[in-house]
């Protein structure tokens, strides 16, 4: 019979289940964590569980956070639980579940609950999961808008902050206040340059607030840049029914990931760090090049299969993997347009890495979706896909390949939610991205138009050729066919498939 999990049950758990063997009741916090979903608990909380099991970091114990609707219902369930959480690694040859209870509390989610743990001078680093979307970029240019409405009502009311950007100002102001000194703000976003994006914002909204107070969050508090990579789902009633049968745990919020982890983190803390390197973290002066080949070659590797496979009317990643067109497609993608673009890593190997990518997704255990890739694509292209783009008309690289992705994506947008088995439109500027599609049949250079996507690459006459010939050969002859002749193409451009194959099946 299976058990609710909480700190009374642990030792009543199966043999099969690992449960931590530290003293729950002497950890002490030092990391105030916002954002606490699925991929926290599966990457940083097991990095620090693995500490606690060394019998180090006891006083670096995760305290939850958040600003959205969706915390409160993560509080609620991790509440009833004693802030413990099931973590299952999906391992083809055999899944494994361990308990983690590197987290020890979750503050209310209001404003005031969280400036005031902020202000615990016990919580030295701050650390992030908010999406892409949340850090008030404008999407176009990755800037802070610092015209954003939500933004300008925090720089005219400081003291009652809204925004998390907001509560991390007024709390530093408070610690500068009382002496209390700063804290490190880690983000573990899929950003490119996360914790320089995340100094722009927090500055940026400091220097509308007191300019002093922006001079010294620039002088005082640090923002390491950081790579975290571990393929994550969400939680639904299959996860939280496989951790009951086959674990039997009952588990209201448990979390099912890949085995792969990976963290490399700029060696940047004010306010000292737990020994991550002890348990396989890699702490480096620049993460960049490690960051860059993980948005290029599995971020983008997704992008680029995500809506292939739902225009291909499949539901689950490691089906569409299965796919040998699917397969060919992403890499010679990546064989040929992506990886030669990318600087040399010292000790890494990009074919290697590239390989375990596709071993990754194909992965049938994790039981990753479709839809969950194709979501937010308008936030997601513009890290993981665009800045190639850019990059190889700089350099006068090919681009036919990375072109066919975005007209996949066109493609898709106008297919989605029209009974062709591609999931609706997930995505804040669906509308726009929906009306753009429609119209590139015609006018292949009105997706383009959406700039707050594209930018400058609206102007790019190579770009709109390419994309031109890829749509006309996905709508004349499907999308099957048009990665076909990307994959057989070797050097030939677009244009010339399409006219050649003008007429065939």
């Amino acid at each position: 019979m299976a058990l609710p999990l909480s700190e009374q049950t642990l030792a009543a758990l199966g043999q099969d289940v690992g449960v931590p063997a530290y003293d729950r009741r002497g950890l002490a916090p030092g990391i105030l964590h916002i954002g606490l979903g699925n991929f926290h608990r599966s990457h940083m909380a097991v990095y620090l569980d693995r500490l606690l099991e060394r019998g180090e970091a006891h006083d670096w114990a995760i305290v939850g956070s958040g600003v959205m609707p969706a915390d409160t219902r993560m509080r609620r369930r991790l509440q009833q639980q004693d802030w413990l959480s099931t973590i299952v690694d999906l391992d083809p040859g055999g899944s494994s579940a361990r308990v983690v209870g590197a987290m020890v509390d979750f503050v209310p989610v209001a404003p005031a609950a969280i400036v005031k743990a902020l202000c615990d001078p016990r919580i030295r680093i701050v650390s992030l999961t908010i999406t892409e979307g949340g850090y008030f970029l404008d999407t176009a240019t990755g800037r802070f808008d610092l015209d954003h409405p939500r933004i300008r009502a925090d720089a005219a009311a400081p003291a009652q902050p809204r925004t998390l950007f907001g509560m991390l100002v007024r709390a530093l102001a408070e610690r500068r206040a009382r002496g209390l000194g700063p804290f490190t703000v880690l983000s573990c976003d899929n950003l490119p340059g996360n914790g320089a994006v995340t100094r722009s914002v927090v500055v940026g909204l400091a220097e509308l607030i007191d300019p002093d107070l922006a001079a010294w969050i620039r002088r005082e508090v640090t923002f390491p840049n950081s790579m975290v990579d571990c393929i994550t789902p969400r939680t639904t009633a299959r996860e939280r029914e496989l951790v009951c049968h086959r674990f039997g745990i009952r588990d209201a919020a448990p979390v099912v990931c890949e085995p792969f982890r990976q963290w490399v983190v700029e060696d940047r803390f004010c306010a000292g760090r737990p020994p991550w390197e002890n348990v396989g973290v890699q702490f480096v002066d620049d993460v960049s090049r490690h960051e860059t080949m993980k948005l290029r070659i599995l971020n983008a590797g997704h992008a680029s299969i995500a809506y292939l496979a739902a225009l291909l009317g499949y539901r689950h990643v490691h089906h569409a993997m299965a796919d040998p067109d699917i397969r060919d497609w992403l890499l010679a993608l990546q064989q040929r347009e992506i990886i030669p673009l990318l600087k040399e890593v010292e000790g890494v190997d990009y074919q290697a890495y590239l390989d375990s990518v596709l071993e990754r997704f194909g992965n049938a255990e994790v039981g990753d979706t479709v839809a969950r890739l194709c979501a937010n694509g308008s936030t997601r292209q513009p890290k993981f896909v665009l800045p190639a783009i850019r990059d190889a008309l700089a350099r006068g690289r090919p681009i036919e390949g990375l072109a066919l992705e975005l007209a996949l994506w066109c493609h898709s947008c106008r297919k989605a939610g029209e009974g062709h088995g591609v999931p609706a439109l997930s995505d804040p500027l669906s509308s726009r991205l929906k009306e753009g599609a429609r119209r590139a049949r015609r006018d292949p250079q009105a997706f383009l138009a959406v700039r707050e996507i594209f930018d400058d690459l609206v102007d790019s006459r190579a770009l709109l050729a390419a994309l031109a010939g890829w749509l006309a050969v996905i709508h004349d002859h499907g999308p099957r066919a048009a990665v076909r002749r990307y994959v057989d193409s070797g050097a030939h451009s677009v244009s010339s498939f399409h006219t050649s194959n003008a007429g065939s099946s």
